[in-house]
Protein backbone atom coordinates (compact mmCIF):
# COMPACT_ATOMS: atom_id res chain seq x y z
CA UNK A 1 0.00 0.00 0.00
CA UNK A 2 1.51 3.49 -0.97
CA UNK A 3 0.25 5.62 1.78
CA UNK A 4 0.55 9.65 1.98
CA UNK A 5 0.31 10.90 5.46
CA UNK A 6 -0.75 14.60 5.26
CA UNK A 7 1.00 15.54 8.88
CA UNK A 8 2.07 18.97 10.48
CA UNK A 9 3.78 17.46 13.56
CA UNK A 10 7.13 15.47 12.77
CA UNK A 11 6.67 13.40 15.71
CA UNK A 12 3.46 11.72 15.03
CA UNK A 13 4.84 11.24 11.38
CA UNK A 14 8.05 9.70 12.79
CA UNK A 15 5.79 7.23 15.02
CA UNK A 16 3.33 6.68 12.40
CA UNK A 17 6.52 5.76 10.10
CA UNK A 18 7.57 2.91 12.03
CA UNK A 19 4.24 1.21 12.18
CA UNK A 20 4.09 1.94 8.80
CA UNK A 21 7.33 0.19 8.02
CA UNK A 22 6.12 -2.83 10.23
CA UNK A 23 2.87 -3.29 7.87
CA UNK A 24 5.66 -2.88 4.29
CA UNK A 25 3.63 -0.32 3.76
CA UNK A 26 5.29 2.51 1.34
CA UNK A 27 4.61 5.86 3.19
CA UNK A 28 5.41 9.62 1.99
CA UNK A 29 5.11 12.48 4.35
CA UNK A 30 3.85 16.09 4.07
CA UNK A 31 3.96 18.43 6.44
CA UNK A 32 1.92 21.48 5.07
CA UNK A 33 -1.21 21.81 2.96
CA UNK A 34 0.46 23.17 -0.23
CA UNK A 35 3.70 20.60 -0.08
CA UNK A 36 0.61 18.08 0.31
CA UNK A 37 -1.54 19.06 -2.63
CA UNK A 38 1.64 19.51 -4.70
CA UNK A 39 2.55 15.63 -3.90
CA UNK A 40 -0.47 14.18 -4.45
CA UNK A 41 -1.37 15.98 -8.18
CA UNK A 42 2.41 14.77 -9.12
CA UNK A 43 0.82 11.00 -9.46
CA UNK A 44 -2.82 10.90 -8.43
CA UNK A 45 -3.72 7.42 -9.30
CA UNK A 46 -0.52 6.19 -7.37
CA UNK A 47 -1.91 6.78 -3.75
CA UNK A 48 -3.49 3.80 -2.13
CA UNK A 49 -4.43 5.92 1.48
CA UNK A 50 -4.25 9.35 2.27
CA UNK A 51 -4.47 10.28 5.95
CA UNK A 52 -4.84 13.70 6.16
CA UNK A 53 -4.54 15.99 9.60
CA UNK A 54 -6.81 18.83 10.18
CA UNK A 55 -4.78 21.53 11.17
CA UNK A 56 -1.89 22.41 9.03
CA UNK A 57 0.07 24.98 8.02
CA UNK A 58 -0.31 26.71 4.37
CA UNK A 59 -3.29 25.33 3.26
CA UNK A 60 -5.57 24.01 6.36
CA UNK A 61 -7.20 20.11 5.63
CA UNK A 62 -10.42 21.02 4.71
CA UNK A 63 -9.20 22.72 1.77
CA UNK A 64 -6.55 20.41 1.32
CA UNK A 65 -9.43 17.60 1.08
CA UNK A 66 -11.36 19.66 -1.08
CA UNK A 67 -8.79 20.00 -3.71
CA UNK A 68 -7.68 16.04 -3.87
CA UNK A 69 -11.43 15.38 -4.19
CA UNK A 70 -11.45 17.51 -7.07
CA UNK A 71 -8.76 15.34 -8.93
CA UNK A 72 -9.85 11.96 -7.31
CA UNK A 73 -13.08 11.20 -6.07
CA UNK A 74 -12.15 7.52 -5.31
CA UNK A 75 -8.95 7.70 -3.27
CA UNK A 76 -9.64 7.41 0.54
CA UNK A 77 -9.00 10.10 2.99
CA UNK A 78 -8.99 9.45 6.65
CA UNK A 79 -9.06 12.78 8.39
CA UNK A 80 -6.79 13.43 12.03
CA UNK A 81 -8.46 15.54 14.03
CA UNK A 82 -7.33 17.14 17.69
CA UNK A 83 -10.60 19.35 17.59
CA UNK A 84 -13.38 18.45 19.74
CA UNK A 85 -15.89 20.17 17.62
CA UNK A 86 -18.87 18.38 16.65
CA UNK A 87 -19.20 20.93 13.50
CA UNK A 88 -15.37 20.42 12.36
CA UNK A 89 -15.82 16.33 12.70
CA UNK A 90 -19.18 16.18 10.24
CA UNK A 91 -17.56 19.46 7.74
CA UNK A 92 -14.29 17.46 7.26
CA UNK A 93 -16.42 14.04 6.16
CA UNK A 94 -18.70 16.42 4.00
CA UNK A 95 -15.27 17.98 1.82
CA UNK A 96 -14.63 14.48 1.49
CA UNK A 97 -13.15 12.40 4.00
CA UNK A 98 -14.21 8.64 4.31
CA UNK A 99 -13.55 8.56 7.85
CA UNK A 100 -12.14 10.66 10.90
CA UNK A 101 -9.99 9.52 14.26
CA UNK A 102 -9.76 12.17 16.56
CA UNK A 103 -6.24 12.85 18.15
CA UNK A 104 -4.64 11.48 20.63
CA UNK A 105 -5.25 8.31 18.53
CA UNK A 106 -3.68 4.97 19.11
CA UNK A 107 -1.90 3.63 16.24
CA UNK A 108 -3.58 0.29 16.42
CA UNK A 109 -6.87 2.10 15.53
CA UNK A 110 -5.70 4.23 12.91
CA UNK A 111 -3.88 0.55 11.15
CA UNK A 112 -7.21 -0.90 11.55
CA UNK A 113 -8.87 1.95 10.14
CA UNK A 114 -6.78 2.18 7.21
CA UNK A 115 -7.13 -1.61 6.26
CA UNK A 116 -10.29 -1.87 6.97
CA UNK A 117 -10.80 1.07 4.33
CA UNK A 118 -8.39 -0.61 2.09
CA UNK A 119 -9.52 -3.76 2.05
CA UNK A 120 -13.24 -2.58 0.91
CA UNK A 121 -11.83 -0.53 -1.77
CA UNK A 122 -9.84 -3.35 -2.95
CA UNK A 123 -13.25 -5.53 -2.80
CA UNK A 124 -15.03 -3.08 -5.12
CA UNK A 125 -11.65 -2.98 -7.89
CA UNK A 126 -12.19 -7.21 -7.54
CA UNK A 127 -15.69 -6.99 -8.33
CA UNK A 128 -15.40 -4.55 -11.17
CA UNK A 129 -12.47 -6.62 -12.50
CA UNK A 130 -14.61 -10.02 -12.44
CA UNK A 131 -17.57 -8.26 -14.12
CA UNK A 132 -15.35 -6.76 -17.13
CA UNK A 133 -15.36 -3.32 -15.64
CA UNK A 134 -12.29 -1.38 -15.14
CA UNK A 135 -11.92 0.71 -12.02
CA UNK A 136 -12.79 4.08 -13.00
CA UNK A 137 -14.56 2.63 -16.26
CA UNK A 138 -16.95 5.55 -18.31
CA UNK A 139 -18.81 2.91 -19.30
CA UNK A 140 -22.49 4.11 -19.31
CA UNK A 141 -24.81 2.07 -16.97
CA UNK A 142 -27.25 1.97 -19.58
CA UNK A 143 -25.23 -0.79 -21.44
CA UNK A 144 -25.24 -3.11 -18.10
CA UNK A 145 -27.89 -4.47 -15.74
CA UNK A 146 -28.66 -3.03 -12.85
CA UNK A 147 -28.21 -4.60 -9.29
CA UNK A 148 -31.04 -2.56 -7.94
CA UNK A 149 -33.86 -1.74 -10.23
CA UNK A 150 -37.27 -0.45 -8.79
CA UNK A 151 -38.41 1.43 -11.58
CA UNK A 152 -37.80 4.89 -10.22
CA UNK A 153 -34.49 4.00 -8.50
CA UNK A 154 -31.60 1.96 -10.27
CA UNK A 155 -27.86 1.52 -9.38
CA UNK A 156 -25.10 -0.47 -11.26
CA UNK A 157 -22.17 -1.93 -8.72
CA UNK A 158 -19.54 -1.70 -12.05
CA UNK A 159 -20.31 0.91 -13.17
CA UNK A 160 -21.04 2.63 -9.60
CA UNK A 161 -23.38 4.78 -11.15
CA UNK A 162 -27.21 5.29 -9.27
CA UNK A 163 -29.80 6.91 -10.92
CA UNK A 164 -33.43 8.50 -9.95
CA UNK A 165 -36.28 9.03 -11.86
CA UNK A 166 -34.07 8.35 -14.75
CA UNK A 167 -31.39 11.15 -13.55
CA UNK A 168 -27.73 9.89 -12.44
CA UNK A 169 -26.95 11.21 -8.90
CA UNK A 170 -23.96 13.11 -9.41
CA UNK A 171 -20.00 12.89 -8.26
CA UNK A 172 -21.12 9.89 -5.58
CA UNK A 173 -17.90 8.96 -3.57
CA UNK A 174 -17.14 5.68 -3.07
CA UNK A 175 -18.32 5.71 0.68
CA UNK A 176 -21.55 7.52 -0.28
CA UNK A 177 -22.26 5.12 -3.16
CA UNK A 178 -21.78 2.18 -0.74
CA UNK A 179 -24.08 3.53 1.49
CA UNK A 180 -26.89 4.12 -0.77
CA UNK A 181 -26.43 0.51 -2.06
CA UNK A 182 -26.46 -0.97 1.74
CA UNK A 183 -29.69 0.89 2.21
CA UNK A 184 -31.19 0.28 -1.01
CA UNK A 185 -30.68 -3.64 -1.82
CA UNK A 186 -33.31 -3.76 1.31
CA UNK A 187 -36.08 -1.54 1.26
CA UNK A 188 -38.00 -0.35 3.93
CA UNK A 189 -35.33 -2.09 6.12
CA UNK A 190 -34.14 0.42 9.46
CA UNK A 191 -30.36 -0.11 9.49
CA UNK A 192 -28.69 1.34 12.88
CA UNK A 193 -25.58 3.34 12.62
CA UNK A 194 -23.51 0.76 14.04
CA UNK A 195 -24.53 -2.04 11.08
CA UNK A 196 -23.86 0.61 8.82
CA UNK A 197 -20.47 0.89 10.18
CA UNK A 198 -19.74 -2.43 10.16
CA UNK A 199 -20.79 -3.24 6.44
CA UNK A 200 -20.48 -0.32 4.83
CA UNK A 201 -17.19 0.98 6.37
CA UNK A 202 -15.73 -2.75 7.37
CA UNK A 203 -15.27 -2.07 10.66
CA UNK A 204 -17.18 -3.15 14.19
CA UNK A 205 -18.22 -0.02 16.25
CA UNK A 206 -16.38 2.65 17.67
CA UNK A 207 -18.91 5.06 19.13
CA UNK A 208 -18.30 7.40 16.33
CA UNK A 209 -22.37 7.83 14.69
CA UNK A 210 -21.61 11.28 13.50
CA UNK A 211 -19.38 9.19 10.71
CA UNK A 212 -22.31 7.61 9.28
CA UNK A 213 -24.84 11.35 9.97
CA UNK A 214 -22.43 13.42 8.23
CA UNK A 215 -22.33 10.85 4.93
CA UNK A 216 -25.88 11.09 5.36
CA UNK A 217 -26.22 14.39 5.08
CA UNK A 218 -24.23 14.64 1.96
CA UNK A 219 -25.71 12.15 0.08
CA UNK A 220 -29.33 13.60 0.49
CA UNK A 221 -27.81 16.74 -0.45
CA UNK A 222 -26.73 15.00 -3.69
CA UNK A 223 -30.09 12.67 -4.21
CA UNK A 224 -32.32 16.34 -3.90
CA UNK A 225 -30.46 18.00 -6.92
CA UNK A 226 -31.92 14.93 -9.13
CA UNK A 227 -35.08 14.19 -7.38
CA UNK A 228 -37.75 13.47 -4.20
CA UNK A 229 -35.68 12.29 -1.14
CA UNK A 230 -35.87 8.32 -0.57
CA UNK A 231 -33.41 7.84 2.54
CA UNK A 232 -35.84 8.67 5.52
CA UNK A 233 -34.38 9.16 9.08
CA UNK A 234 -36.25 6.44 11.68
CA UNK A 235 -35.94 8.49 15.03
CA UNK A 236 -33.85 6.34 17.72
CA UNK A 237 -32.97 3.77 15.61
CA UNK A 238 -31.16 5.10 12.70
CA UNK A 239 -31.93 5.11 8.08
CA UNK A 240 -33.49 3.36 5.85
CA UNK A 241 -34.50 3.88 2.04
CA UNK A 242 -38.34 3.61 1.09
CA UNK A 243 -38.75 5.19 -2.21
CA UNK A 244 -42.29 3.40 -2.56
CA UNK A 245 -44.88 7.05 -1.61
CA UNK A 246 -42.13 8.81 -3.92
CA UNK A 247 -43.47 6.16 -6.87
CA UNK A 248 -47.13 7.19 -6.22
CA UNK A 249 -47.19 10.79 -6.28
Amino acid sequence: MKILMIEDNKSVSEMMGMFFQKENWDATFAYDGNEAVDLFNESPDDWDMITLDLNLPGKDGMEVAKEIREVSKTVPIIMLTARDSESDQVLGLEFGADDYVTKPFSPITLIARIKAIHRRSENIAEEASKNGVPAGSDNSAEDNEFDIDTGFFKLNSDTREAYLDGKEIPDLTPKEFDLLKTLASKPKRVFSREQLLEQVWDYDYFGEERTVDAHIKKLRQKIEKVGPQVIETVWGVGYKFDDSEVKAK
